[in-house]
């Protein structure tokens, strides 16, 4: 059974960084794009990053470009995404998720059908 579990989410200071990180079980991550999305109470699911099949391509929002990287490590079947300069507004449950193998890259969410639990990240003094 494909699954992808989350980790690295916590508490952290504003201009603070933190290091999620998103495991693979049951497949293998080489064939499959990752994306990063995050949600925020009565907001809709934003996309915030993308790494395409052997990291040829990576994609960010808007509103974190130049302060998160993603990267993957398919040695150990694991994503990361690195956020820096975090602010309040950076603020949400943060997933990652697979598209169909088919697929590429993308930060639209309906693109995507194995999804983690999710981590939680909170800025905050």
């Amino acid at each position: 059974q494909l699954q992808l579990v989350e980790s690295g989410g916590g508490l952290v200071q504003p201009g603070g960084s933190l290091r999620l990180s998103c495991a693979a079980s049951g497949f293998t991550l080489d064939y499959y794009a990752i994306g990063w999305f995050r949600q925020a109470p009565g907001k809709e699911r934003e996309g915030v990053s993308c790494i395409s099949v052997r990291a040829t391509r990576t994609y960010y929002g808007d509103s974190v470009e130049g302060r998160f990287t993603i990267s993957r490590d398919d040695a150990r079947n694991t994503v990361y995404l690195q956020m820096n300069d975090l602010n309040a507004e950076d603020t949400a449950s943060y997933y990652c998720a697979a598209p169909d193998p088919s697929r590429g890259c993308s930060l639209d969410y309906s693109r995507y059908d194995t999804w983690g639990q999710g981590t939680q990240v909170t800025v905050s003094s």
